[in-house]
């Protein structure tokens, strides 16, 4: 399923933990506003119902019954997809309808490196059938450990991915996700290590290209 035939765009920001796409999309977000064009930004997990059990089993307040260890990753690989749908329903789609560029902070990438860790590709791929294609997909490139260092720094909670040997995983499984998706979207890999102002350049480039001149 493509937006293709909608009159919005929709613009998808990928990359490991810490590679900074939460900055870049509010910073992409600021400058097409400047340029006249009518943002929606977003992200997944989303904030509804089934987004909202996902940020909790994230950080471990839920799992298994008993306390018996976290969700597994076919679970948490099915809660995606269906909170995918739930948000592209009640977000993402009316925007693209409404004509705006539609700024999401992960999306059907990040199902493929994260659970695709664990599970066949093909599966989790299977179990997103529903979700529309991006316009372009922006994987914001950095290493593990510049994106570890980064993590250590905006503290938080920990999550169930931070480990430097699961995100080196991830960060694999994401080549391997873009070499699989090449075909059917177009996916641009930016050099995250660059400082933020640059990525945010390089990142607008791209955008700007899909974009007519805003009305």
């Amino acid at each position: 399923m493509s937006p293709a035939r909608l009159p919005g765009r929709f613009v998808v920001l990928e990359g490991i933990d810490g590679a900074g796409t939460t900055t870049q999309a509010a910073a992409l977000t600021a400058a097409l506003k400047e340029r006249g064009y009518r943002v929606l930004t977003t992200c997944e997990p989303s904030d509804g119902p089934i987004g909202s059990l996902i940020r909790q089993a994230l950080v471990g307040r839920l799992g298994l019954p008993g306390r018996r260890g976290p969700l597994s990753a076919g679970t948490l690989a099915l809660l995606f997809a269906a909170d995918r749908v739930d948000h592209l329903e009640a977000e993402v789609l009316p925007a693209l309808r409404r004509g705006e560029v539609v700024i999401c902070d992960r999306y059907l990438l990040s199902s493929l490196a994260y659970q695709g860790a664990s599970l066949p590709m093909g599966w989790v791929e299977q179990a997103n059938a529903r979700a529309v294609a991006p316009d372009l997909t922006l994987f914001v490139e950095v290493a593990v450990k510049t994106a570890s260092k980064r993590r250590s720094l905006r503290g938080g909670e920990p999550e169930l991915f931070d480990a430097d040997v699961k995100q080196r995983r991830i960060a694999r499984q994401y080549l391997a996700a873009i070499r699989r998706r090449a075909r059917k979207e177009r996916i641009v890999r930016v050099d995250g290590s660059k400082p933020v102002e640059e990525v945010t350049r390089r990142s607008l480039e791209e955008i700007l290209r899909l974009l007519p001149r805003p009305r």
